[in-house]
This record gives C-alpha cells, structure tokens and sequence, in this order.
C-alpha cells in the first residue's frame, strides 16, 4: 500500500471535520453480526470508533442517506442510530449543522481492560484462551539443579534496576546479538508487561494517542486506556504492520508512542519484513516518537529465523526493546527486562522503585541460570510447538475446513478467520460446547471486523485435540443458524 493510496482510505477529512461514508464503512467492519437490532449495532460501532480516537469532538458524521447507501441498509436504521446516539450524549444534532461526535474522546483512566477476558475461562471448559507455553526440558533440568547464590540472594537491599550482574549479562547478550548495549540501559521487571506499562505510564497522559498495530495484545491497550490514553491501530498485511499507513499516522496524530509487537506477532503470527523493520526505525528517528518493541516471542522460531532489534536497524532511533524468559524457558518465572536510552532508565528506575521498590533476587538468579542456556531453550520451545501446529493444521484441515488462515513461522497461536458471521457470537456458542476461545475484539486496538478467531497450540495434544473437535460442532451449529 503506498502512501497515496493509504491518505485516500482517511475517515475523516480534517480540513472540513467531516467524516467520509465509505471509509467510515469500511472501519466499522462486521458491525452489523452480533446481538440486538441494526441500528443498536450501528451505534455501538460508532462508539468504539469515538472509544479508540478514530472519531473525534466535532467530526461531523455523513448524511443519513449517505451512511445508509454505504453500508447497505435502510435511511430509518442510521436514523435510529444517530438517536441512539444522541440520547446517550455520543452526538450532538442541530438543525444545519448536520450530527457531530460530542464529548471528549480521552479515555477515562481506571476503565476495566479487554484483557480480563483472556483469563477468564469457564468452568469444566476446555481453555484455548491463554498461550501458555511448555517448558523445555533444559529449563526443567536447570530449574531443578540450580542453586542461588546465598551472598546475593539474602542482600538486604536491591537496585530497582535489576542486580547488576544480571543487566551485565543482558546487556552482553544484546550486544553479541547485534545490538550494542550497556548495563546502564537495562531495567529488569516482572516479566514484558510490567515493563510495557511502566514505559506506558512514564511516556502517556489523558489524551495522548498510541499507535499499535490492528489487533494486538490487550497488555497494550488497557495499560494505555488506565492512564487516559486512546490507541490507534496500523493497518496490517502478511508481513505484519503496514509502514506507510504508520508513517501517515505518525504524521497525521502526533502520538506519544509507538507499541509494536512485530516478531511473530500474537495474535495474528505475522513477522515483520527486514525493508519494514527498517522503515519503522527510520521513521522513529525521524518523528522522535519512541517505539516499544515487543519481543517475547522473537526467539520462538520454526525456520530458524530469530530478526534482530529494531534499535539494530538505527542506532539513534529511540527504540525501547522488551523481552523476557516467560514464553521460552518458563511461563511462571515473571522476569523481563527493557533496554533504552539511560536516561529514561533512570526515569523507570524511580518510578519503578515506587511501583514495587525491586524483583525478586531468587527469581533473578534463576533467570541468569536461564539466559546462559537462551538458544538451546528456544530451539526446544520452537520445535516442540512448531510440532503443536502440525498437528492442529491437522485437525482444523478435519474439523473446520472452511476456515481460513496462513500458517505463522513463530509464536504459539493460529489466527483463523471464520467465513461469515460473528467471531464474538461463534465464541458464546463454542462455550456452550464446553471450549473457551477469543475473537477478533479482545485483540482489536481499533474497531475489530469481528471475524477472526485466535487458537493457541500449547496445549498438550490430547487437550488441542478435543478443543478443535468440539470447535467443529460448535462451527457447525453457528453455521446452520446463520
């Protein structure tokens, strides 16, 4: 997609304020499967348009027979969107004027996060919510031989840094990977997330935009909407992230930040490009907008294909790279670390020392135990679950054919788009059948078009097995009431 094509696709002419009906169709996606009336789903998509920043405060929306024309549906059902609408203050309506968006989109900090969902699988159900990978048989052995240094273990006070062994280490990794690194850039959390929201909470305020790609992790957007904040998502295509509709962004929103997670991406799989890749970085060099990396599922490979750093691509773009051993040695050990510039380390190491004052030294330990053996424990994880996907290939080849998707070369889950209907709807009724799994919407950063459908391959193989067998019965009876 270039540039051009990318500024044509616009919902909103901001010169005029008015929103264009086509492109606001096309945001608004699958609006119309799911539950109530259409014009209850209508409105409803246009306030998660409003929620994630896309419409803003006095953007006018198309005439009612222009919506009504683009989306295909009747002038009386955008009538009665835009009343839903107005009634609930979304909108305002005045004579001449035509129907403009009211109120502010900043998000209001504290709102429940999407995230939630993820760990909320029902009783006696078969769980294909979480990716929660298996530990290797290195780490095992490691784990159960390791013994903690008593001299370091039981030091009456840490650095909220991290223990300075154990940045040295990190940073000689970093550094022997192709990313030049000093301890003094190291920050060693509780594991990615802690990492990602203490950069969320340092670098964005109420009304700030972040830009993250389409789908993404719900990590990033409730730690961004705790703090006030709205995302906006990047178009994505094979290869993940669209550069040239980020530049536009970047240029058009001014954000905060940039939240990326371009290897082997969760949920859709896709692994950036090396020409994105190094867009990317230039274009945070160019904008000054920081761009956290993400990468927790980098090392989880099937080809053997583990892409350097972002801040590899360019020294002086203000990449802030978050990694930890949680998906490639053990999923309970919760250490992770950032790298960036010093200075904002220093920053996150105050802020940090307020959060929780430090991590647990024993857990540091292991974790350096760990790191020694980083590319025999990812070469394990990644062929043991690159055999978890042939085999659900397998059975989503038996039980649900009709479904569509492109294999991932990493990662640990296959995002399956389902040919017609409601991901949202299809998830209610797989539960009845006794399987939890998540749609498009706990990924979405933007409006979701609700029709894809995120399956892990970490669970054992008798358990992977029966959760696709009942998601082709729960397949078949959605089907039959379309």
């Amino acid at each position: 997609m270039s540039v051009e094509d990318s500024a044509n696709q616009r919902l909103v002419d901001h010169r005029t304020a008015i929103v264009d009906s086509t492109a606001l169709a096309a945001r608004l996606g699958r609006w119309a499967h799911g539950d109530g009336t259409l014009s209850s789903r209508l409105a409803h998509g246009i306030r998660a348009l409003v929620g994630t920043g896309e419409l803003r405060p006095g953007d006018r929306l198309p005439a009612e027979r222009a919506l009504a024309t683009a989306i295909s549906v009747s002038r009386g059902t955008v009538v009665a969107a835009y009343t839903d609408l107005a009634e609930r203050g979304a909108v305002e309506r005045r004579q001449g004027s035509g129907t403009r968006i009211a109120g502010s989109p900043v998000s209001q900090p504290g709102r429940a996060g999407r995230g939630e969902a993820l760990f909320s699988s029902l009783p006696n159900a078969i769980d294909l919510l979480r990716s929660v990978p298996l530990i290797p048989p290195t780490a095992v052995e490691l784990i159960r031989n390791h013994k903690p240094r008593l001299d370091l273990a039981l030091l009456p006070e840490t650095d909220p840094a991290g223990l300075p062994m154990l940045r040295a280490q990190i940073a000689d990794m970093l550094t022997a990977a192709g990313t030049p690194t000093t301890p003094e850039q190291i920050l060693v959390t509780h594991g990615a997330q802690q990492a990602i929201s203490l950069v969320v909470n340092a670098l964005v305020g109420p009304g700030d935009i972040v830009l993250a790609e389409e789908v993404t992790w719900p990590g990033v957007t409730d730690s961004v909407g705790l703090r006030g904040g709205s995302v906006q998502g990047i178009p994505m295509g094979d290869e993940g992230l669209e550069p040239a509709a980020l530049e536009i962004a970047m240029a058009r929103l001014r954000p905060a930040l940039v939240a990326l997670n371009p290897h082997h991406q969760n949920p859709t799989g896709t692994r950036l490009s090396v020409e994105s890749r190094r867009r990317v970085a230039e274009l945070a060099a160019q904008y000054g907008v920081p761009v956290v990396e993400d990468r927790v599922l980098a090392g989880i490979s099937f080809d053997g294909v583990v892409p350097p750093t972002l801040a590899a691509e360019r020294p002086d773009a203000p990449v802030i790279v978050v990694e930890s051993v949680s998906k490639w040695a053990w999923a309970g050990l919760r250490i992770g670390w950032l790298r960036a510039d010093p200075v904002l380390v220093r920053r996150l190491r105050g802020a940090r020392q307020l959060a929780d004052q430090s991590t647990s030294v024993p857990a540091q330990l292991l974790a350096s135990d760990l790191l020694m053996h980083t590319a025999d424990l990812q070469r394990e994880v990644s062929r043991a679950h690159q055999d978890r996907l042939a085999l659900l290939l397998r059975l989503m080849a038996e039980h649900l054919p009709e479904w569509t998707f492109r294999a991932p070369r990493g990662g640990l889950s296959l995002w399956a788009q389902i040919p017609a209907g409601s991901a949202d709807a299809f998830a209610r009724v797989a539960a009845v059948h006794g399987v939890s799994v998540a749609g498009s919407a706990e990924f979405a950063a933007s409006t979701s078009p609700d029709d894809h459908i995120r399956i892990p391959f970490t669970a054992p193989d008798e358990v992977l097995t029966e959760g696709v067998r009942r998601l082709g019965e729960a397949w078949r009876d959605y089907r039959a009431g379309l």
